[in-house]
This record gives structure tokens, C-alpha cells and sequence, in this order.
């Protein structure tokens, strides 16, 4: 099997909290995996691992098939991989021209491909009228297209997407959904975490579900639709009875 990602017993724990507990994640090269869980399950911290930005407790993570705990391969592994964080991490007093060219400067890209690039991610993602305002006065869907812009700059071979359609409108995630899956279609392979289970039905091959720390379950899409809807198979692995529907007292009490 070749593999984009491989984690072996993959752990971080914050002093007596663990938030990733020994998961063993299989990525195959060229597939589009959504990585699930509740919110506080411990997918932007295995994001963090993957890329190399948080240090794990304990076990193995191979990217591309380079061990990220050795500095030099991890090194090699992070200049064939574009990230979309969760918090954007975006330079404020910068243009959107301004921070892509500093992100394609950090790639070592040649300028002229820079200059090139730029100029179609910027058309196709629709911020081409909007590159000389500083990035402080973009909305939250422009700062995502931004993001997302400069995750694809280096034409990476693997892309880390955390939440990339949370906040968005629905023309702006149609131009992400649609350049996402041109992506992978040319054979380049795609980590997403979403809360949006009707994105993640639409785009992924493949899906993980990650609950209080734990891998519960990880196999292609197919196989968690039989014997019923991916949301069922969520909410189960997530210990929430999708037939007990929450009430309040108060509002029964008041119901015609």
C-alpha cells in the first residue's frame, strides 16, 4: 500500500489530559480522507503532529514517506505540503499578494513562478480585485480563500485542510469543493477535517472518526454507508443516540 500518511500508536498528551491516544491513521496517496470527530476529539492537534508543528508524546508519524521526529526528513516532507490551519495564521499587514509572495520566498520558488501563480489562484479563487487590501480587512471567507491559496502555492503533493468550510458562504465553498476536487484528481491526496458530514459525503474516498482521542474507525466511504447514512455511523461511534431527540422542560411545558 502506498501511503501519504502512516502514525503508529500516535499520542499527545497535555500534562494529565490526552488529547490524541495512540492512533494508528492509514492515508493511501491519492485519496481525499475526512478525518471526523466531535468537537475537543483531538483533530487539530493530529493535524499539528502531522505537519510537524506540535511535538507528539509518543509514537511514529511518517508523511510522505518521511519520518517527521527526524529534522531532515521532516524538513523534506513540509516542502512537498501546503496547510490550511484552523486559526489561518494570516499576516495582517501584509496584501494578499504580498503574503503569497512571501510564501512562495519560504518554498523557494523561482519568482517568475510566483509572479504566475499568484495571478491564477488569485482569478480563480475571485480575490483578484481585492490584492491590495491588507489582509486585516478581508472577511472570513476571503482570509479562507487566502489561506487555501497559499496552502496550493507550492503545488504540494499532500494537502492538510483543518475546518476549511466552517464560516464560509455557500459560492465561496462551491469554489473550494470544486478546485479541491480537481486536485485530487490529478492524483495528489487530501486531509480534511470538517464538522459538515454532507461535504465530507460529497468530496471524501475515505474517513476516520476520531472520539475522545481514540481512532474508532477508519475505512473508505463506502463501507460506512452500508447498513445505513454516514451520519448514523457518526453518531453512533460518537455515543450520541440519534433517536433520542434532546428536549428542554420548559419548552414542553409551553407547547401547544
Amino acid at each position: 500500500m502506498n501511503l501519504a500518511i502512516a502514525t503508529h500508536q500516535l499520542s499527545r498528551s497535555f500534562g494529565d489530559f490526552v488529547a490524541v491516544n495512540g492512533i494508528d491513521l492509514r492515508v493511501e496517496r491519492g485519496t481525499f480522507y475526512g478525518f471526523l470527530g466531535p468537537n475537543g476529539a483531538g483533530k487539530s492537534t493530529t493535524i499539528k503532529m502531522l505537519t510537524g508543528l506540535l511535538a507528539p508524546s509518543r509514537g511514529s508519524i511518517r508523511v510522505l514517506d518521511k519520518d517527521m521526529l527526524n529534522p531532515e526528513e521532516a524538513l523534506q516532507a513540509k516542502r512537498r505540503i501546503g496547510v490550511v490551519p484552523e486559526d489561518l495564521a494570516l499576516f495582517d499587514n501584509l496584501t494578499a499578494r504580498e503574503y503569497l509572495t512571501f510564501i512562495g520566498r519560504m518554498y523557494l520558488l523561482p519568482r517568475d513562478t510566483i509572479r504566475g501563480r499568484i495571478d491564477e489562484l488569485l482569478s480563480l479563487l475571485s480575490l483578484e480585485g481585492e490584492e491590495k487590501k491588507l489582509t486585516l480587512e478581508y472577511s472570513h471567507g476571503m482570509k479562507k480563500k487566502l489561506a487555501l491559496a497559499a496552502a496550493l502555492l507550492p503545488n504540494p503533493d499532500l494537502l492538510f485542510l483543518d475546518e476549511p468550510f466552517e464560516g464560509v458562504d455557500a459560492v465561496t465553498s462551491r469554489i473550494i469543493r470544486d478546485l479541491l476536487k480537481g486536485y485530487v484528481a490529478r492524483g495528489s491526496t487530501v486531509f480534511l477535517t470538517s464538522h459538515v458530514l454532507e461535504i465530507v459525503e460529497k468530496l471524501c474516498s475515505h474517513v476516520g472518526i476520531i472520539v475522545k482521542g481514540n481512532l474508532v474507525e477508519q475505512a473508505p466511504l463506502e463501507t460506512f454507508r452500508q447498513g445505513g447514512s454516514l451520519e448514523d455511523r457518526f453518531l453512533k461511534a460518537a455515543g450520541a443516540d440519534a433517536a433520542a431527540a434532546p428536549k428542554l422542560a420548559w419548552l414542553e411545558e409551553n407547547a401547544p
